[in-house]
């Protein structure tokens, strides 16, 4: 498991290389400082842990009190969830005030720009603290309540799945919906394309997170969704989601 993500991260790297966005030797400075781990107990020294479990509550809960047992008690704990409130990891520790939301956007090295939750618990200086980091990342930071979905996710996952129910109704095509948004909105892909990326189950998931904590219809997911993840149609992680990958369809392009 270390092995394969240390894979990505070098292919990543060797990209930005390839496009000359990053040096040869800041790639290797950036390899020579990632040390991998499956045991918490090595987080023990950290001023900052950034937890990206899967999105579910219980293992972020878990999680979230096993760190608070082996970090320092000045450390800050921070979720990269894109949808769960944060208070309920907040309260999984003895240390509420320094536990936050940094959800940073997916790709991370492309995306300049991370969401911050802040909770009921969650102090000043902890905030200023997280911003000051985030900022020595050369990212932009904006700032939500803590409730499900913040402010992106809040706003993007009614638009995915309005896009879903528009091709479950018939009322367009994938590629026509997907360029429709391309060159009328100047989004940089279009919804299909988008779900594809992200992961179909994870839009689901995030979906029901919402649907659950305002019961409006909005956030309610079509069946053509869950259909698809059931029947483990997920996007490109799995080679198939609205378009199929393993078969060599194209997404649109502009």
């Amino acid at each position: 498991m270390l092995a394969k993500g240390r894979q990505r991260i070098e292919r990543s790297l060797g990209t930005a290389v390839e496009r000359g966005k990053l040096g040869t030797s800041e790639r290797d400075a950036t390899l020579q400082r990632l040390r991998g781990t499956t045991s918490l107990d090595d987080l023990s020294g950290c001023d900052l842990v950034i937890e990206a479990a899967t999105e579910n509550v219980d293992i972020k809960k878990t999680t979230f009190a096993e760190l608070d047992r082996v970090c320092p008690p000045h450390a800050i704990l921070a979720s990269n969830t894109s949808s769960i409130p944060i208070i309920h990891m907040a309260t999984a520790t003895r240390r509420p005030h320094k536990v936050l939301g940094m959800h940073f956007m997916n790709p991370v090295p492309v995306m300049p720009l991370i969401e911050y939750v802040r909770t009921l618990t969650t102090s000043d200086e902890t905030v200023e603290i997280a911003r000051a980091f985030g900022e020595s990342l050369g990212k932009r930071i904006i700032v939500s309540k803590d409730r499900a979905g913040f402010i992106v996710n809040f706003l993007l996952i009614p638009y995915l799945c309005e896009a879903v129910r528009m091709l479950e109704q018939g009322f367009a095509s994938r590629e026509d919906i997907d360029l429709g948004m391309m060159l009328g909105t100047s989004y940089p892909m279009g919804p299909f394309t988008l779900l594809d990326f992200v992961g179909l189950d994870t839009t689901l998931y995030i979906a029901d997170i919402l649907f659950d904590e305002f019961k409006e219809s909005r956030f309610a997911a079509p069946t053509l969704l869950r259909q698809m993840v059931t029947a483990g149609y997920l996007g490109r992680k799995t080679g198939r989601g609205f378009y199929n990958y393993d078969a060599g369809e194209q997404t649109p392009s502009r």
